[in-house]
C-alpha cells in the first residue's frame, strides 16, 4: 500500500476536506482518515488512557464543522488506510530539517529510546519521514550486530518424526499421530543460529522490507537478511520474546531487540495502544525536554564541584505520601547550596501581566520545592521562542525569600545555552 505523508507541528489543527469549510492554517484530511483519527480519540476516552489526553483533543468550530488538535506527543502515526502522520516539536528557529535533526539529537537522551549512538548530522534525513529514518537506525544496528557476529546457541525444536529423539509431546501425539503410528512428535535441543533473538531480527527486517517506502532502506534491509538464510521467521512473536534472556553472552543483542519490539509489537514510547493505526512512535515531548536537559547537564558538569541528580526521590510532601521528584537537582557539598531546576515543555508568552502564562499549578510545585530542600534558589526552564531572545531577566521572589528564576532554552544549541544558565548560577 503507497502511504501518503501528512506533515504537521505541535497544536496543529486537522480538520476533514468539506466544501467551505476550511480552517485558516489547518491541515486537510480526507474524511476517512479524519474518522479513523477521531475514532481513536473516542477509543481512548472510553478506556481512560491517560496519555491519550496530551496526545490528541477534539472539538467543534463554527463554519468549520469538527476539528482535531494535535498536542504534545509528536513521532509518527501510521493509520491502517496508509495516511502517515509525522508530527514533528515546534521548536524555534532553523529551517524544518534543522528542527528533525535537533529532534533525533533530543531523543538520543531520552531514558527509553533504543539508539544511543547515532550521529544525527550523518542520517542524511532531509525529506527524509521519520519512520523511514527510524529504519535506518535499526538497520544500523542490525549491521553493527552481524560485525561483531551472530551468535548460535540451543534452542527448543518441536517436530513430527520418523524416529524418536528429545522427550515425546504427547498432546501434540495424540492430536497428530492416532492412526500414524510410526511417527513421534517430540520435543528436542538444536545447537545452532535459528536462536529466539535471531528469528525476531530475521521478522522485524521482512516486516520493515514490506513498509519502507526509501530505495536505500529497502537495499540495506535485503542486504542484512543474507546473513540470517538459517534462521526461521518467528512462529510466535510473544512467545519468542518470552524466551530472550540479555545476558553477558547476549549483550550485543540488546537494543537490537528494543527496536525488533517495538516495530513487531507495533507499539509505542507510551502506555497507550489502539486499533486504528498500524504503527505508531509517538514521544511526549515533556518527557524528551526534560531528559535533554538533564543528561546534557550532567555532561557538561561532572568534572565541576556540583554533584546532579535526576528525578531524585529524597522528599515526600506528606510522611512518605506524595512524592517529591524535582527533574534536576544540583548541590555543592563546599558552598553548602542546593539548586532545584524544573524544565517545562511550554511556549511562554511575553506577556507580563499574565505571568507569562506560567501556570499557577507549578509556582505551587516550586515553592513546595524550595521548603522542602530547604533553598530558595530555584529555576524553571522553558524553550525559546519568537516572543523571546533568550536574555530575558524573568525572576520571581516571596515575601519569605524563595526565588524563581525563569530560563529559556535554545535547543538547537543546547550547550552553549545551558553554559550561560551554569554561569549565572
Amino acid at each position: 500500500m503507497k502511504r501518503k505523508l501528512v506533515e504537521l507541528r505541535e497544536y496543529d489543527v486537522i480538520t476533514s476536506i468539506q466544501e467551505n469549510s476550511k480552517e485558516r492554517g489547518a491541515v486537510n484530511l480526507d474524511k476517512a482518515s479524519f474518522s479513523q483519527l477521531e475514532n481513536l480519540i473516542l477509543t481512548f476516552k472510553e478506556s481512560n488512557e491517560a496519555d491519550a489526553i496530551d496526545f490528541l483533543s477534539i472539538s467543534s468550530k463554527r463554519n468549520v464543522g469538527k476539528i482535531i488538535r494535535t498536542k504534545n506527543y509528536v513521532g509518527v502515526l501510521q493509520l491502517n488506510n496508509g495516511v502517515q502522520l509525522q508530527i514533528l516539536p515546534k521548536i524555534h528557529g532553523g529551517t524544518q530539517d534543522d528542527s528533525k535533526k535537533t529532534f533525533l539529537k533530543m531523543l538520543k537522551t531520552l531514558r527509553d529510546f533504543p539508539s544511543k549512538t547515532f550521529n544525527e548530522s550523518n542520517l542524511n534525513t532531509e525529506k527524509m519521514p521519520i519512520f523511514e529514518i527510524f529504519i535506518r537506525l535499526y538497520v544500523r544496528e542490525v549491521q553493527h550486530l552481524i560485525k561483531r557476529g551472530l551468535k548460535s546457541a540451543y534452542y527448543e525444536v518441536e517436530d513430527n518424526l520418523k524416529v524418536f529423539k528429545g522427550k515425546m509431546n504427547f498432546s501434540q501425539q495424540i492430536k497428530h499421530n492416532s492412526v500414524h503410528k510410526e511417527r513421534f512428535f517430540v520435543q528436542y535441543d538444536e545447537f545452532g543460529l535459528n536462536r529466539p533473538e535471531n528469528r525476531l531480527i530475521k521478522s522485524t527486517l521482512i516486516k520493515l522490507a514490506k513498509e519502507s517506502e526509501s530505495a536505500e532502506n529497502m537495499k540495506e534491509l535485503r542486504k542484512l537478511l543474507a546473513n540470517f538464510e538459517l534462521v526461521e521467521l518467528s512462529p510466535s512473536i510473544e512467545k519468542d520474546l518470552t524466551q530472550v534472556k540479555i545476558d553477558r553472552n547476549s549483550k550485543d543483542y540488546e537494543t537490537v531487540l528494543s527496536w525488533s519490539k517495538i516495530f513487531l509489537r507495533n507499539q509505542s514510547f507510551t502506555t497507550f495502544v489502539g486499533t486504528s493505526f498500524v504503527q505508531a512512535l509517538l514521544f511526549p515531548m515533556d518527557r524528551v525536554f526534560e531528559d535533554y536537559v538533564g543528561r546534557s547537564l550532567r555532561r557538561m558538569m561532572h568534572q565541576k564541584e556540583w554533584s546532579i541528580f535526576l528525578q531524585d526521590r529524597q522528599y515526600h510532601l506528606f510522611e512518605k505520601q506524595f512524592a517529591l521528584r524535582p527533574d534536576i537537582v544540583l548541590r555543592n557539598e563546599v558552598e553548602q547550596r542546593t539548586i532545584i531546576i524544573d524544565t517545562k515543555w511550554k511556549m511562554l508568552k511575553n506577556t507580563p501581566r499574565s505571568n507569562y502564562g506560567i501556570s499557577q499549578t507549578d509556582m505551587y510545585q516550586m515553592y513546595a520545592y524550595a521548603k522542602k530542600y530547604e533553598t530558595n534558589e530555584i529555576w524553571l526552564l522553558y524553550p525559546i521562542n519568537d516572543e523571546f531572545n533568550g536574555n530575558e531577566e524573568i525572576c520571581f521572589t516571596s515575601d519569605d525569600g524563595v526565588q524563581v528564576n525563569v530560563f529559556f532554552v535554545d535547543c538547537h544549541r543546547i550547550e552553549e545555552s545551558l553554559e550561560v544558565m551554569i554561569n549565572k548560577l
